[in-house]
């Protein structure tokens, strides 16, 4: 199973007390830490090459090195758990489990960028993990890794557990941080970014929970150390959760550079698709990301294995690479629909638009319609273009990034299964009902349906 950062001590049964991770050499990362200078931490995470895990990727310790130490207004830390993507379900099934190595993640970078209060912002949904949360928060307060003066030192910290009330747009680091000053989850317009102005006006980070609960590691290990995992820029572990037409769906922790083809065959892994199926296309990042032919999915364009990496699964644009996203890794047989399972994603995007620009407001409703439309055997052959004109006038034309994750899976199922779309209007009567996926005719060639 390669190395385990995050993962480790998921078989011990009592890994989710203060006594059972501290047993496992939890909290050892801080005293280490607070021993160490501020920035000296930061320089860790900055060899370490760790990247934004929420699906941006972009450099932590960068991120980090952009926070405003000169304003005398405080600093804030804030993790973003609103896991809400389509698709994908690692935070929840990490926090839930191993809670208090974000925890101990949180006191660890909070102490480098100098915030004494932390906020985790958790999927409203999710309030047996808010529960968990706040009971590893009362326990590393009562062993004195919080709160004042944390094991003898200067530094004091205090982590607030706030559940939102389940809105995806509250996902977008702004919008979660108009949430938590009690405001309408509205994105902001940038600049000021977050480093500058950020919750309540003041300096702030906002990390991922896969993000921040690397950090101990970094700091026991040595940011050198980590980066040697991985491949290129894409260092250390990462998280996927694999769902779909597989035999073992669930969450694992890979080494940045698995093939594709391994992860979805390997037994150690997905364990191959279900009930011995031909694999038809990925999404590889969770819904927002373009969707992958299965020919695309295990080889880049150039003809070189796929890998597991932000660079490898973005190789050749969106015309045939997708992005590594959330990891939110979803996996469809030889009889999925790619028509309704546009349809579904496009459903949500529409539902969970926030309604501030009009490109999203009104396109994703448009892009709903005419997918139910073709769906549901009422669809003509100007649909198809439509979609794709109605994608385009969304995509880039938004506040925040929501237009693009509506627009990039319509556009790229039609751009590689256009044909699949085209059936559905010549024979309507064949694409109706739950089970007409596996009516679709054989329009896939064996370099599309899994000979690649």
């Amino acid at each position: 199973m390669g190395v385990r950062i995050l993962l480790d001590g998921l078989d011990k049964p009592d890994i989710e007390t203060f006594e059972g991770y501290r047993q496992n050499g939890g909290y050892v990362a801080v005293e280490k830490a607070l021993r160490l200078k501020p920035l000296e931490v930061v320089e860790e995470v900055k060899k370490s090459g760790l990247r934004g895990r929420g699906g941006a990727g972009f450099p932590t310790g960068m991120k980090w090195s952009f926070l405003d130490r000169t304003s005398d207004k405080p600093r804030y830390l804030v993790c973003n758990a609103d896991e809400s993507e389509p698709g994908t379900f690692k935070d929840r099934f990490f926090m839930e489990h191993i809670p208090h190595r974000l925890i101990e993640g949180l006191i660890v970078s909070s102490y480098a960028l100098g915030a004494h209060t932390a906020y985790v912002y958790v999927r409203g949904e999710l309030m047996w993990v808010v529960h968990k949360l706040e009971r590893a928060v009362a326990e590393a307060k009562a062993n004195g890794f919080l709160g004042e003066r944390i094991l003898g030192s200067d530094f004091s910290l205090e982590i607030v557990i706030h559940p939102g009330a389940g809105a995806y747009i509250c996902g977008e680091e702004s919008a979660l941080l108009e949430s938590l000053e009690g405001k309408r989850g509205l994105p902001r317009m940038k600049p000021p970014f977050p480093a500058i102005a950020g919750l309540y006006g003041c300096p702030t980070v906002i990390n991922n929970v896969e993000t921040i609960s690397a950090v101990p590691w970094i700091v026991l290990n040595g940011g050198e150390a980590y980066a040697k995992i991985g491949v290129g820029k894409s260092t250390g572990t990462k998280l996927f959760s694999a769902c779909g037409n597989i035999n073992r769906p669930g969450v694992y922790e890979i080494e940045m550079g698995l093939p594709v083809e391994e992860f979805i065959y390997s037994d150690q892994y997905c364990g191959g698709i279900k009930d011995g199926k031909a694999l038809k296309a990925v999404v590889p990042g969770g819904s927002s990301v373009p969707i992958l032919p299965a020919y695309l999915a295990l080889r880049t364009a150039k003809g070189e294995p796929r890998l597991m990496t932000y660079e490898s699964l973005s190789d050749g644009g969106f015309e045939s690479g997708s992005m590594l996203g959330s990891g939110g890794f979803i996996v469809l047989d030889e009889n999925a629909c790619i028509v309704r399972n546009t349809w579904n994603f496009a459903r949500f995007y529409h539902h969970e638009s926030c309604g501030q620009c009009s490109p999203c407001r009104e396109g994703t409703g448009w892009m709903e319609k005419v997918l139910h439309r073709i769906e549901h055997g009422d669809g003509h052959f100007r649909d198809i273009d439509l979609l794709v004109n109605v994608a385009k006038n969304i995509e880039g034309k938004t506040i925040c990034a929501l237009g693009d994750a509506a627009a990039w899976p319509v556009a790229s199922a039609i751009r590689h299964f256009r044909h699949e779309f085209e059936y559905h209007v010549t024979h309507p009567e064949h694409c109706i009902g739950p089970d007409h996926g596996s009516h679709l005719p054989r329009l896939f060639s064996d370099k599309v349906m899994n000979n690649a």
